[in-house]
């Protein structure tokens, strides 16, 4: 490796002629590359380093470039897209036998992974709903259980830890709201619909025994009958898998399920917070794509501009 007396900023004619000549790379993506490095060099500028030399650089001065990209408005994505470029450019010197740092130092900003929500559709909904065999009582329980899960928005651990005595069932009652203690101790309404009611008179009409709980396990041999939340979870995979649906459908599926459902039909955000019990409406941002992509259609269908004439 050798030393060059040239500052790194008179590098940049020979680094674009490299990614032309050496890696082919397209003029588009020759000017992207030397649009993100100019922002390094002004970064050089600004701090009296515009004649630093390839092998001046030091770790200190990437890691002070890195926070004035964290300091400015741009998104983590975007800010990679310039330690990219800079990386590019130290592997340029290195190819070049030319003493720099090496391109293993510039390390990317961490992105923050978005949580992806995965809800069934109306149709998948139904396929699920008819999988359990309600001619007896295991699947009376299921049943219920699958319904519930939909029209209340229920965690699943919200759900096994209800009790009988909290639904009062009349032969009048048609839908159904009881208050609960959910997560974080924190209180709200949950709501059965119609059809969630009855299922859960059509499972209720099965119990003849005195537990406690809503959902017990006709199986366990051990004192407590309670349903699990991990029993749950198998019942919602058993039943997914007969309806061919996705693998990874959970009970959580069924809650996300719940919050489109009433995000599709216009619910605002804020509402649909209240339901699911969120403390913060951040968490329930995770539904913003929905949200985004109703109103995209809902301007496509109103205010496509085709009643404007020429």
């Amino acid at each position: 490796m050798e030393k060059s007396e040239k500052p790194i900023i008179k590098h940049s004619p020979d680094f674009l002629e490299y990614l032309a000549v050496e890696k082919g790379l397209s003029q588009k993506t020759q000017e992207n590359y030397h649009k993100f490095l100019k922002k390094f060099f002004k970064f050089l500028k600004i701090n009296k380093l515009e004649n630093i030399k390839p092998h001046e650089l030091t770790q200190d001065y990437i890691w002070n470039y890195k926070v004035s990209l964290a300091n400015s408005p741009l998104k983590k994505t975007t800010q990679n897209y310039y330690l990219i470029a800079l990386r590019a450019f130290l592997n340029f010197f290195s190819e070049r036998n030319i003493l720099s740092l090496s391109p293993d130092k510039v390390k990317l900003a961490k992105e923050r992974q978005e949580k992806s929500v995965h809800f069934l559709t109306l149709d998948q909904l139904k396929k699920l709903f008819s999988a359990p065999n309600t001619s007896n009582n295991q699947g009376l329980r299921d049943r219920a259980i699958l319904e519930t899960l939909f029209s209340t928005g229920l965690r699943v651990a919200e759900l096994v830890a209800l009790d009988r005595e909290q639904i009062k069932i009349k032969l009048e009652t048609k839908d159904l709201e009881i208050g609960i203690i959910g997560k974080g101790g924190k209180a709200r309404t949950i709501y059965f619909s119609e059809r969630a009611v009855e299922w859960l008179r059509r499972y209720l009409e099965t119990r003849h025994d005195k537990e406690k709980a809503l959902f017990i396990n006709y199986r366990s041999k051990s004192k407590e009958k309670r349903l699990s939340s991990r029993a749950v979870e198998n019942i919602v995979k058993k039943y997914a898998l007969l309806a061919g649906l996705p693998i990874n459908t959970t009970p959580h599926t069924l809650r996300h399920s719940f919050a489109t459902d009433l995000l599709m039909q216009g619910v605002d955000l804020r509402t649909v917070q209240e339901f699911l019990g969120h403390k913060s409406i951040v968490t329930t941002q995770i539904y913003t794509h929905i949200t985004n992509k109703r109103l995209r259609d809902i301007h496509r269908k109103y205010h496509s501009g085709d009643r404007l004439k020429d």
